[in-house]
């Protein structure tokens, strides 16, 4: 095997695959990259086994030429070195030649590096997924539902499907829900051409963290394959496998009240800053806790209470507040990640009781919905 490639092609590629290579992998050959030549260009493929990356760059693109093919093939490198290798060599043109064995040489200016490659037949084969349960996804839109639904999956191990967000398919519609128990993040959206074989997974929240990364540049739709065991992100040039949770996710819908006794409608920002500075006061208290009071005369007042610190209070005037008088405490933390999901909109904020889960959605958009219960303060 040997080519030339552009340096700042190669090292973008590595960028994207070595977001699925971990150091910890109990599969010695999956600490390293995977090298395919062809005469269309270079794959390179990262796993640690639950995720999957792999990216194409071709040998040539709108008319610019990436790389030289001198003899196609394929080798495993040790996936740090090489990245580190590439990102300080000298120029911007890189040779790679496998010569004996696996020994591979990489060659940049005056710089000349001998790695000790590992037979690439003993790479893990890409999943099988067949496309016929394919739908296409526009790439900001899944980037949305991604920021405005992982952050809520659980943090513990100890119920693992929670550490996943559900992704379920309801006739024309996605539905995406996590939870950690405590909160409930939900974004619901109208699709075209969803499939009908899989209809329920759970994606670990990991898996959906590192592919927004990968999307940040682009802006072409995204297809999406899901199995019973798998689900792939497909864009131009990068296939994104990841492994999904077993288990039951459980029915999230009966949790969320229907009846409400308190109505707010407020500036999800206002609200947002005023949280933020009541909780610069609770954050040294392990629960991070803010009260949140109804007042006469359409305001609501903040306030946090620490007794080694001080206190605050700050008054808010709300759009609309209509029922019961209300106090009640909560997470200044779930409550901000709750509003910045909604993104700054006017929010209702609709509540059952001072100690039961209270629910935020956008005024302009009901497709988001953020649920949160309370703490026992009063």
């Amino acid at each position: 095997m040997k080519f030339d490639i552009m340096r700042d092609h190669l090292l973008a590629g590595l960028n994207d695959v070595m977001k699925a290579v971990s150091s910890k992998t109990t599969i010695p050959i999956l600490t390293g990259i995977k090298l395919d030549v062809t005469n269309e260009g270079l794959n390179l493929t990262g796993s640690d086994a639950d995720i999957t990356i792999q990216k194409f760059i071709p040998a040539e693109e709108n008319g610019e030429q990436i790389m030289n093919i001198t003899t196609t093939g394929s080798i495993v490198l040790q996936a740090r070195m090489f990245n580190e290798i590439v990102r300080k060599l000298p120029t911007n043109d890189v040779e790679i030649e496998v010569t004996n064995g696996f020994a591979t040489d990489i060659r940049s200016g005056k710089s000349e590096f001998h790695l000790i490659g590992l037979d690439a037949s003993e790479y893990p084969l890409l999943p099988e997924v067949s496309a016929e349960q394919q739908f296409s996804i526009p790439t900001d839109l899944l980037k949305s539902i991604i920021r405005e639904t992982v952050f809520a999956v659980s943090a513990s191990e100890s119920r693992p499907v929670l550490t996943g967000v559900n992704w379920k398919i309801q006739e024309d519609e996605l539905i995406c829900v996590a939870t950690d128990s405590h909160r409930l993040a939900s974004r619901k959206t109208k699709l075209e051409h969803l499939p009908i074989g899989v209809s329920s997974v759970v994606i670990p929240g990991k898996s959906l963290n590192e592919l927004n990364k990968i999307l940040e540049d682009s802006t072409n739709p995204v297809q999406i394959v899901m199995t019973n065991q798998q689900v792939l992100f497909k864009t131009e040039d990068v296939l994104f496998f990841s492994r999904l949770l077993e288990g039951n996710y459980p029915d999230t819908s009966r949790l969320i009240p229907e009846d409400f006794k308190t109505n707010v409608t407020i500036n999800g920002k206002a609200l947002l800053q005023a949280i933020d500075r009541a909780s610069l006061l609770a954050r040294e208290d392990r629960n991070n806790v803010v009260r949140f009071e109804t007042l006469e005369e359409n305001a609501v007042e903040i306030s946090s209470n620490s007794p080694e610190i001080g206190k605050v209070q700050e008054q808010i005037q709300v759009e609309a507040l209509d029922g019961e008088a209300l106090k009640i405490s909560f997470s200044a933390k779930y409550m901000m990640e709750a509003l910045k999901a909604i993104d700054g909109q006017d929010v209702i904020i609709q509540f059952t009781g001072a100690m039961r889960p209270f629910i935020l959605r956008s005024v302009l958009d009901d497709s988001i919905l953020q649920l949160i219960l309370p703490v026992r303060t009063y």
